[in-house]
């Protein structure tokens, strides 16, 4: 795993007798799948919330694998007011799941994979969501970004998060479809 720098709530984050960092004040199991430790993580209701409302629970708890770039509740609090309320109506499902959707990718790419195709790609490795979104990836010092099709970046707070059906690096804005 490279080195990455935390800030934030996040920054609290410790190691658990897994090997996994603790998230949202959880240990985080890697025999279990990425909704099964989510719903732990106090750092991550917004995101379990918005998962459900989407109807993508079911599929995050498949077989995988899926790396997932997953904004804290305080990113989601970075987003205009009353953009989440908004986004977890029933009539806004179809946008609820292109966000939430681009912020997994298929395959499970570790903070050590995502350092070397960083290097290999001249400095930015891009990716493709599972919504079709681009997503890049570079490095700023010892901190990996994410950007998105909109110009967002999203730093990677706590990287490596092992589950059974992939991995889940915890970021610190909310990735936007374009």
């Amino acid at each position: 795993m490279i080195p990455l720098t935390a800030s934030g709530p996040a920054a609290a984050a410790s190691h658990s007798a897994t090997g996994n960092p603790m998230v949202g004040g959880a240990a985080m199991f890697p025999d279990k799948n990425i909704v099964e430790n989510a719903v732990n993580s106090k750092d991550h209701t917004t995101l379990v919330a918005a998962v459900k409302a989407a109807g993508l629970a079911e599929t995050l708890q498949g077989d995988g694998p899926f790396t997932v770039f997953a904004p804290t509740n305080a990113a989601f609090e970075k987003l205009p007011a009353g953009t989440v309320d908004t986004l977890l109506k029933p009539e806004m499902k179809a946008d609820l799941t292109k966000v939430l959707t681009a912020h997994v990718v298929a395959g499970k790419i570790t903070s050590e994979d995502l350092a070397k195709k960083i290097s290999a790609h001249g400095g930015r490795y891009n990716m493709q969501a599972v919504s079709g979104d681009a997503l890049t990836a570079a490095r700023s010092g010892s901190s990996i970004y994410i950007y998105d099709e909109s110009g967002g970046a999203a730093k990677v707070e706590i990287a490596d998060v092992m589950q059974s059906n992939g991995v889940i690096h915890s970021i610190n804005d909310v990735l936007l479809p374009k």
